[in-house]
């Protein structure tokens, strides 16, 4: 089959690799249908996460069709259309049994760390991906949901309500800010209303996806390079702060701002991957009754999400902006990785 392969910083390659084939009797093998590129990925070929080795196949996101099942699968058969989640669960673990999938610690590398495809073992962007756990790890897809809404379910969508807006405990009229209007930051923006936020302001540099979080439940915009942006965020909230503020693009500047954003009892969710260590001014905050929240997703809100996106409460295609084909992966690449020049959000690359 073909599969793009990491081949250490800054190298990749569409390229013929062996077919998955059936280790365990928990796997599945899985024809991959539609897959996208995440942040992470770039990440990757940046050389910013050790654990890739040369050779690992990337990609953790897709919707495709089961092939193959191990002799312990029972709740998936062959030719069943399934989202393939970004976290792999054993279900057994005492992590996995608190619905903490992100630590599950039956995960083949031993690192309690649930996200193993592209990571750990080959991914999805490829003709075919062995999928461990499966029965925990794929969910079927409804009549009626299309590919590019359901790939949004592998990663984006529950990352953005579980770790911007769950851990932000968004409540009933709460003011929420969120600081990066990226695919994610654009995921808490859709789901912040699930829970009633009354206002939702986003903040970025770039005018296009200012624009776009107005369509993805943004009330407010601002634009964080402004000189008086914190005052514009101020006087939405009568000069006492947001309630909750989203930080989705993992620099210590946008962490920062949603330190100042915030108000006295406010929530500090961190959404975004650090790179380098960011400067917390605890002197300033303890004093403030700042909470400060971050994490892995669990994906475990995965089949609440799928019954909206079903039910089109969610609009999850609206992330689609670019469409490839599996052939074509380079240049999907290309394509996301200069955003800010092709107005890129998701590419969707199909089979």
């Amino acid at each position: 089959m073909k599969a793009l392969v990491y081949h250490g910083p800054g190298q990749k390659a569409w390229e013929d690799v062996p077919d998955p084939t059936i280790q365990h009797p928990t796997d599945a093998v899985v024809r991959v249908d539609t897959t996208t590129i995440c942040g992470t990925d770039l990440h990757i070929l940046k050389g910013d996460v050790a654990a890739v080795t040369d050779g690992r196949i990337l990609g953790h996101e897709g919707v495709g069709t089961v092939v193959e099942t191990g002799a312990a699968v029972s709740t998936f058969e062959v030719g069943d259309r399934v989202i393939i989640s970004c976290i792999s669960a054993c279900g057994a673990c005492s992590y996995c049994h608190q619905g903490l999938y992100a630590h599950c610690v039956a995960d083949e590398g031993a690192s309690g760390i649930g996200w193993i495809l592209g990571h750990l073992v080959d991914g999805t962007q490829a003709e075919l991906v062995r999928v461990p756990f499966a029965d925990n790890s794929l969910y079927k897809v409804p009549e009626g949901v299309s590919d590019e809404a359901a790939v949004m379910l592998s990663d984006i969508l529950p990352t953005g309500f579980e770790i911007g807006v769950r851990y932000g405990k968004v409540e009933p009229g709460d003011v929420v800010a969120v600081v990066g209007a990226g695919p994610v930051g654009l995921a808490s923006m859709m789901t912040a209303g699930l829970y009633g936020a009354s206002r939702v302001v986003a903040l970025d540099l770039d005018a296009n996806r200012l624009d776009q979080a107005l369509g993805f439940g943004a009330t407010d915009v601002v634009d964080s390079g402004d000189a008086d942006w914190l005052e514009q965020v101020m006087a939405m909230t009568d000069g006492f702060g947001v309630d909750v503020a989203i930080e989705a693009v993992g620099v210590p500047e946008t962490f920062t701002a949603c330190t100042r954003m915030v108000r006295p009892g406010g929530t500090v969710a961190n959404v975004g991957v650090h790179g380098r260590s960011v400067d917390l001014a605890l002197q300033d905050l303890w004093i403030s009754d700042i909470a400060i929240t971050m994490g892995l997703v669990s994906t475990s809100t995965t089949p609440m999400l799928l019954k909206l996106v079903a039910q089109h409460k969610l609009e999850a295609e609206r992330f689609a902006t670019h469409t490839f084909s599996l052939n074509d992966i380079l240049e999907a690449y290309e394509t996301f990785g200069a955003a800010a020049e092709t107005k890129a959000l998701k590419v969707v690359i199909k089979r």
